[in-house]
């Protein structure tokens, strides 16, 4: 079966788009569950993301682990840091103006950036990374790398999708969603189910983090600044707060960029994330899956 030229370069481009807007979707998550849970915009989640990749690399090259347990790891530490972070930072602001837990989170954020430069240097560092193996399926180029980022995402949104409308947690998740004082006189542990939505959402940066390390084989203590930015227009233009819409806006984000590269364009690749952002502002604020709402003030 030969496939025209055209319908080759659109094929590869549609898997690429795809691997890298999976990794989009996995940090978006996380913004558009915390928003979901305390209406919080989290913009130390980025650099989450960052100390995810660190985390992996430091498991790969000084302790002699695998992909997997140095992503289990990675995980692991990321949502212990997200519960901690949200204990100390955002606890104790819940009932605060919303700027200034937005002021917190970009504090936490230059902290984060800066301590980690501070421990291991400004410089990048090569992340290790297996040999892929490459196929060609009727012309189009399948890395390994690709199949485990989509893989691994899908298992992680998967998991997600069971914890949040199967288990016990999930149901008080959604219940502190929808009204958390109404969540709180039915007996839910509020404080207890923000911080499970602040540990799930950093484990699945830490995952991203790990990911796209193993992907492009690098890490640097500046990365989860645009990765972050955009993870969030990708929650904006799925609809912040819905899950599904937090998974649909990143691939769309991932697929919208590869195929401005592809046309040419790739110096302005970044530059179509925040035009996206600004397009969907305008035609419809609430994202392609939410619904306007009226919000008293």
């Amino acid at each position: 079966m030969d496939l025209s030229a055209k319908t080759i370069e659109f094929l590869q481009q549609l898997i690429n788009g795809i691997s890298l807007g999976s990794v989009y979707a996995l940090v978006a998550l996380g913004y558009t569950m915390v928003y979901g849970i305390i209406k919080l915009i989290n913009f130390a989640h980025g650099d989450v993301f960052m100390l995810g990749a660190v985390f992996g690399y430091f498991a790969i090259t000084m302790f002699g682990l695998s992909f997997y347990p140095a992503l289990i790891v990675s995980m692991v530490i990321c949502a212990a840091l997200g519960v901690v972070m949200e204990r100390i930072a955002y606890k104790p602001l819940r009932n605060s103006h919303r700027v200034a837990s937005l002021m917190t989170a970009v504090g936490l954020s230059l902290f984060f950036q800066n301590f980690t430069v501070y421990r291991i240097g400004a410089q990048p560092k090569a992340f290790p990374r297996s040999a892929p193996v490459n196929w060609n399926v009727f012309g189009v180029n399948i890395s390994s790398r690709q199949v485990l980022i989509l893989a691994t995402a899908v298992v992680l949104m998967i998991a997600l999708h069971f914890i949040v409308q199967k288990t016990k947690m999930g149901k008080a998740m959604r219940a502190v969603s929808f009204d958390r004082d109404a969540a709180m006189l039915m007996g839910i542990n509020v404080n207890n189910t923000i911080s499970f939505t602040f540990a799930i959402g950093s484990a699945l940066a830490g995952a991203a983090g790990v990911l796209v390390g193993q992907y492009y084989g690098v890490v640097n203590p500046l990365m989860g600044t645009l990765y972050g930015l955009k993870a969030f227009v990708a929650a904006v233009l799925g609809g912040i707060g819905i899950l599904p819409g937090a998974m649909l806006g990143g691939l769309f984000l991932g697929l919208a960029e590869t195929g401005v590269s592809a046309i040419g364009y790739s110096t302005f690749r970044d530059a179509v994330a925040f035009a996206i952002l600004i397009i969907i502002l305008i035609f419809k604020p609430a994202g392609i899956l939410g619904k306007n709402t009226r919000e008293k003030v």
